[in-house]
């Protein structure tokens, strides 16, 4: 082994304290928790936790010191201790990949508060995989399901009930900007287990709609209208998701117009409806012998498509 000093960086004349400082510095730094991925890091470690055993004890220190021992704690006289004496904290590699620790040097007040506090017991409860704290009881599992809710009820934010393992039922309210994916989470509805019960997760499933369409919080509808209504102009019944209201038709209205029904829409997230965007579709009839008849003698002149150069 390297000279103890050299291995914790302190002078040979340092303090307890200053030798202490440099240890708790290279432990935390070199720690096998810290540092999984790399087999070097738990050789230094080793290191610097057998120079730490040698020099915090005043009698070992004392005798490296006078050349008595070497860094190892073994005697440099041919005919002195046996080997290995000084026993302690030697921190060596273990049979199943850990660390070999032996009784001696009282390591509690160096791991106090150097992992998150504590250290002192945990070092005296079990050892550095994790310092013997004792897992919490484990909960049980979170059980997943999935609500089809309609696409009326999403934009609504109408009230849901769903039925749970158990069998027992319970009703939903749905979270504002839902949409297909949202997750809602029931605590405490899952798997039971020794840590008390998982939770529920449900994952929304918006279905769609026959006419209806969504475009972020707006709710999209293509509107059938009759020639004469899109030529008078008019009053016209149009569905939206809170139910059928009246629609005003401006005269002269063309396919492709959009009008608007404001707070028709999706519930955002910030809590604000979007709106309805009505477009007019002008339905001809294919063979109505009074709609030929009305523009046998009419032509229109304008040049509709000349924005398309055509």
């Amino acid at each position: 082994m390297a000279d103890p000093y050299a291995t914790l960086g302190v002078a040979r004349g340092a303090s307890e304290a200053e030798i202490k400082s440099a240890y708790r510095k290279l432990a935390k730094e070199l720690h096998p928790d810290r540092n999984k991925d790399n087999p070097k890091a738990a050789e230094k470690f080793s290191a610097v936790t057998g120079a730490y055993d040698l020099l915090s004890d005043k009698d070992k220190r004392a005798r490296f010191d006078r050349g008595e021992i070497d860094a190892e704690g073994n005697p440099t006289a041919p005919f002195g201790y046996g080997g290995g004496a000084g026993g302690g904290f030697r921190g060596r590699p273990g049979q199943n990949g850990g660390f070999e620790f032996n009784e001696g040097a009282d390591f509690g007040d160096i791991f106090e508060g150097l992992f998150g506090g504590g250290g002192g017991a945990r070092a005296r409860s079990g050892g550095f995989g994790g310092f013997g704290r004792q897992a919490p009881p484990q909960r049980g599992g979170n059980v997943a399901y999935r609500l089809a809710v309609s696409f009326v009820d999403a934009a609504t934010l109408a009230p849901q009930r769903i039925t749970l393992q158990d069998g027992k039922s319970i009703d939903l309210k749905l979270p504002a900007g839902v949409e297909t994916g949202t997750q809602m989470r029931l605590t405490g509805k899952g798997q039971q287990g020794p840590g008390g019960a998982g939770d529920a997760i449900i994952t929304i499933e918006v279905k769609p709609h026959p006419f209806f369409t969504r475009d972020g919080d707006n709710v999209l509808l293509d509107l059938p209208i009759t020639l004469d209504e899109a030529v008078k102009g008019g009053k016209v019944k149009v569905p939206t998701v809170d139910g059928p209201v009246m629609l005003g038709v401006p005269a002269g209205s063309t396919s492709g117009k959009v009008l608007r029904l404001r707070g028709k829409g999706f519930t955002g997230k910030n809590g604000t409806r979007g709106d309805q965007l009505v477009r007019l579709q002008i339905d001809v009839p294919a063979d109505d012998p009074a709609i030929k008849a009305l523009v046998e003698a009419w032509q229109d002149s304008r040049a509709v498509r000349a924005h398309l150069g055509v």
